[in-house]
């Protein structure tokens, strides 16, 4: 009953764990790819605006593996980010399509349309 509640508030202990989990095995890559990870972890959290925990774990997930495998092959981080790490993220972001923080304004904007058009017709 008490973990149910402390889920309530704060969202799924699973995913929690899942998220901390991730994180260590940024934590545990050799360098330069621990650093690019955290890099492009930070730019995925301002960029994806995904609010799907679910998505944004597999997501973190299949990040992790990419550079875990480039470090096991050695890599060069310009071999897999290219010349723009922008749009690498950008690019490697898109392929997941949960549901984003702009889903819920662009159903609002839609909705608000919608009802002065109803008010407009009678």
């Amino acid at each position: 009953m008490g973990a149910k509640w402390i889920e309530t508030l704060a969202g799924s202990l699973e995913q929690k764990k899942q998220y901390r989990q991730y994180k260590a095995r940024i934590e545990a890559m050799p360098e330069p790819y621990s650093t690019t990870a955290k890099a492009f972890q930070r730019y995925f959290t301002y960029y994806g605006g995904i609010t799907d925990g679910d998505t944004l774990l597999t997501m973190f997930g299949d990040f992790a593996d990419l550079w875990e495998r480039a470090a096991a092959d050695g890599t060069p981080v310009r071999a897999i980010v290219g010349d723009d790490p922008v749009e690498f993220a950008e690019t490697f972001a898109q392929a997941y399509t949960g549901k984003q923080w702009i889903d819920k304004e662009r159903a609002r904007l839609v909705k608000a349309i919608e009802d002065v058009e109803h008010r407009e017709q009678r």
